[in-house]
């Protein structure tokens, strides 16, 4: 089985959609599906230092990059769009990533010139916060382009069950697949040493660390975060907030102005984007890990956090309900007293946290791992394949 995964980037930049394509292709790639990944050479407002229309061999699949202008907030690539033109008809099935994308439509149409059935992967773009977000530009972009070929599609893959019966009133008449976000156990047997983290943020050492791992976004919550932080604050003097994301989007100068407002930007600490051992020990640092958001897809740092052991805050706009019957997160409304209540009781229950922290690792070591999820991918391609 031939795959062909296109997405407009990979950068790091933008985040946890990018990481979960690569090792999903991994993941694939190692049960026995031939992967192959194509996408631009675009990170934020950077470029990445890697050799264009070549193939690049990484750990058992191919990944081709194409350059790529901007128009506006539009990414195009012809070199991309005339590749997939030339070569979607040599896959047997194609997985797209991301939606309202120019440089993911000629996708589209390459599959439907070729009869090649195709996978939609939205990542959290139909929901409904996300489509309202900047619907002035949203609303025609929809009608015209994007839902009539997603309407073509085999199949849309949400991440949860509360993303399908959001996309559910859309109307569409698609089949959706419901496929989560996964973690590499190995990556969780041992977290790092904490000393890494404070060795680079010494202002963190000795402080009670609640962690936001994620894009500094609008969506992400950072004005319900503010005021929540204030709360706790006023209990627990020694609280302190570790926000570890990219701005990619300029929205950082405002991010802090919410800090600033509720008198709290000196117990923030803005780390930017961690990777690696870095992202790792801030992990192993933490006493809390909190996730305010509007709207997510599946939020790959929510796994991460809950694989940490760390008690978790999150929000109902994460779409992970699941860990609300798991008993493993505090899942709450999206306002700010919802969340700083579930942080306060964290901290005024440490030994319920703990185990609630326990019950969060054990569920995702059984449930969201990518060996697990590879296999009910390959599924969903074998299904299509089958009915095409």
């Amino acid at each position: 089985m031939r795959v062909l995964h296109v997405i407009p980037s990979v950068g790091l930049t933008y985040g946890g959609s990018s990481i979960a394509v690569l090792n999903l292709s991994r993941s694939l790639a190692q049960r026995g599906v031939d992967v192959d990944i194509v996408t631009t050479n675009v990170d934020g407002s950077q470029i990445l230092d890697v050799p264009l229309q070549t193939w690049i061999e990484e750990e058992n699949y191919r990944i081709k990059y194409f350059s790529c202008i901007y128009l506006k907030d539009y990414k195009i690539s012809i070199s991309m769009s005339q590749w997939l033109f030339k070569y979607v008809k040599d896959y047997d099935l194609v997985n797209t990533h991301s939606i309202f994308s120019s440089s993911i439509f000629p996708a589209y149409q390459a599959c439907q010139i070729h009869h090649v059935p195709y996978v939609i992967h939205p990542h959290g773009m139909l929901e409904s916060w996300a489509l309202t977000y900047k619907k002035w530009k949203k609303a025609p972009y929809y009608a015209l382009i994007e839902k009539p070929a997603i309407q073509r599609a085999s199949t849309i893959r949400v991440l949860v069950s509360q993303e399908a019966e959001s996309i559910k009133t859309l109307k569409l008449t698609v089949p959706l697949a419901t496929v989560p976000n996964g973690i590499w156990e190995q990556d969780f047997t041992k977290l790092s040493d904490p000393e890494i983290f404070y060795q680079n943020f010494p202002e963190t050492r000795h402080k009670t660390l609640i962690l936001f791992l994620g894009r500094i976004d609008p969506k992400k919550g950072l004005d319900l975060l503010a005021p929540a932080l204030a709360k706790v604050r006023s209990q627990f003097p020694h609280i302190h907030l570790i926000v570890a994301g990219p701005d990619n989007t300029g929205f950082l100068p405002t991010a802090k102005s919410y800090f600033a407002d509720t008198d709290c930007l000196d117990a923030v600490t803005f780390t930017g984007m961690l990777i690696g051992n870095l992202k790792a020990a801030a992990l192993a640092a933490s006493d809390l890990y909190v996730a305010p958001s509007y709207s997510e897809g599946f939020s790959m740092s929510v796994l991460e956090g809950m694989a940490s052991s760390l008690p978790c805050v999150i929000t109902t706009g994460c779409n992970f309900p699941e860990a609300t019957n798991a008993q493993a997160a505090h899942v709450v409304g999206m306002t700010s007293d919802a969340i700083a209540n579930a942080l306060l009781r964290c901290l005024n229950h440490p030994d319920e946290a703990k185990a609630m922290g326990d019950r969060a690792r054990q569920f995702i070591l059984e449930n969201y791992t990518w060996d697990k999820i590879a296999v009910q991918m390959k599924q969903v391609y074998i299904d299509i394949l089958k009915n095409h």
